[in-house]
Formats: structure tokens, C-alpha cells, sequence
């Protein structure tokens, strides 16, 4: 009788694992068909997005702008929203946000080959902004300021850009103490990029900047998602240009990629510039003034 008492439970746990691991296998089958829907059905249609809707139009374009109106920022985002099919601002989810997005806007845009030689700058393949203080004229400028409605007082503010004294070098480092027995006048300021901020000029803006997230529950279902960017002509309500952006995710989020949004397939898009998307169709409808 021993060996059946012993057998009772041994069988009544086998039975319990593969209980278990069935209801588990249930459990996972609608995540798996998930995401096979993502990359068959989502793949084919990101691509029949990619080749007949999304891109860039350029209706007009306007010489010599000193500064535009962002009717919109991009606002901050975590890992909540990074994970969420649902999420609005999906398809450009590596965009700057906030104080980033406007700063795209006022910096200039260089490229540098792998050897660190600059090369040419052309549409297909753009450069990078960038903020750092550069005494030689910029052969690609940004604009010399924004506008921004600000959500919380509903005030206009403009921004600038400027590099600000925002602390001192430590004259014990080897470094600059070398450097002033080399120079006695070594400037020993350390100085930094930062935004201006004022309330702006009664005149509001002629050309604005916005954008429209789109949320289509039967495109998000399988991993697609959409944003539109518009630049206007304020005073004549004219569209200057429109840019249709569609994103890919086939993945669901998972301990290796908990945020498939940041990792998505993105058509149109700028490799070296993906936090400046924006700005660099922007400034192919409304060309910064070059510099004084």
C-alpha cells in the first residue's frame, strides 16, 4: 500500500503542472497572436503607409524667417506612456519634449563625417543641432527666436538662446593652471547654453508651427501609429507645408524592450537628428534668416 499512497500525490502534482502550464499556454496564446497580427498584418500596412501617405508636402516656402509661433509643445513623457499602444504622441516618442522641443528650433545644424570632418548637409541626409557657441557665421542657422502660449497663464512668451557665464574653472586643476601660466588673461568662466524667456511683443507671429497625434484604435491594434505636423501661414490661414509621420512597433512591451514606442520604425525620419524631426522639416517651408 506504501507505494500507492506515494503515487497519489505525485500524480495529483504532475497533474497541477500540466494544469499549470496549459492554462499558462492559454493565458499567452492572445499576446502571441498579438503581435503575429503586428507583424504581418501591421507590417504590410506600415508599409502601404510609408509609400502612399506618409511623408513630406511643401506647398510655399518663405526666405529669411527670424521666428515662428509653436501653437504646441511636445509634452514630457515616462515608461507609462512609452509602453501604451494608446499613447497619443506615439509616433514621435523620441522627439525632444518641453525646453528640448523649443531648443531644436533656435539651435544651428552642422554634420561631421566619421573622421570628424564637416560634410555636406543635403535633404536626404541632414545633420544634428546643435547649441554650442561658435565664433564663424553658421551656414545653417535656426531661427533667432519663438513663441510659445504658455498653458498655464495662457501669456505669449518669446525665446531666445544665449550662452550665460554660470560659474567659474577650479584654478587647483592641473588643466587650467597650465593654462594660465600659458595665458594670465585665460578666461576662467565656465559658460553654458540657456534659454531666454520674456513675455513676447503684442504682434503675434505670422507663421506658427503645429501638430496633430492621431489615435486609431483599429491602426493601434496592430502596432501603427500617426501624428501630422503643420506649418501656417497665421495671417492668411494657409497651409505652407504638411508632414505625415507613421510609426511601426511589432513588439509588445517585455523585460528586454519595455518601450517598444522609442524603438519603433519610423517613416519620414532624420537618423542623426530623431530628437529634431520637427525642426528639420520646419526650416524646409519657413528658412531662417541667415546670420548678421
Amino acid at each position: 500500500m506504501k507505494p500507492a499512497r506515494k503515487t497519489i500525490p505525485l500524480f495529483a502534482h504532475a497533474l497541477c503542472v500540466l494544469l499549470i502550464s496549459g492554462c499558462t499556454a492559454l493565458a499567452d496564446n492572445p499576446a502571441r497572436e498579438a503581435t503575429k497580427l503586428r507583424m504581418t498584418e501591421g507590417k504590410a500596412l506600415f508599409d502601404e503607409k510609408c509609400k502612399s501617405v506618409a511623408g513630406e508636402k511643401i506647398y510655399k516656402t518663405v526666405p529669411g524667417v527670424e521666428g515662428l509661433l509653436l501653437l504646441k509643445i511636445r509634452p514630457r513623457h515616462s515608461q507609462r506612456e512609452e509602453s501604451d499602444w494608446m499613447w497619443p504622441g506615439a509616433a514621435f516618442a523620441r522627439e525632444g519634449t518641453a525646453d528640448y522641443y523649443i531648443t531644436s528650433f533656435l539651435g544651428y545644424e552642422e554634420a561631421f563625417r566619421s573622421d570628424g570632418t564637416p560634410r555636406p548637409i543635403t535633404q536626404m541626409n541632414r545633420g544634428y543641432i546643435n547649441t554650442s557657441a561658435k565664433p564663424d557665421p553658421k551656414e545653417r542657422p535656426g531661427y533667432r527666436w519663438v513663441e510659445v502660449l504658455d498653458a498655464k497663464d495662457g501669456q505669449r512668451y518669446r525665446y531666445t538662446g544665449s550662452e550665460k557665464i554660470v560659474g567659474k574653472q577650479d584654478t587647483s586643476a592641473y588643466n587650467v593652471r597650465l593654462a594660465i601660466s600659458k595665458d594670465p588673461s585665460y578666461d576662467l568662466n565656465v559658460y553654458r547654453w540657456t534659454l531666454n524667456k520674456v513675455l513676447a511683443p503684442d504682434a503675434v507671429p505670422r507663421y506658427g508651427v503645429t501638430f496633430e497625434d492621431h489615435v486609431i484604435p483599429e491602426e493601434r491594434r496592430l502596432g501603427l501609429a500617426s501624428s501630422t505636423v503643420k506649418v501656417l501661414d497665421l495671417q492668411t490661414g494657409e497651409v505652407l507645408g504638411e508632414m505625415l509621420r507613421y510609426a511601426w512597433s511589432p513588439g509588445a512591451p517585455s523585460p528586454v524592450n519595455p518601450t517598444p514606442w522609442l524603438t519603433a520604425y519610423v517613416c519620414p525620419g532624420y537618423a542623426e537628428a530623431a530628437g529634431s524631426t520637427t525642426r528639420m522639416f520646419v526650416d524646409q517651408v519657413l528658412i531662417p534668416a541667415k546670420e548678421k
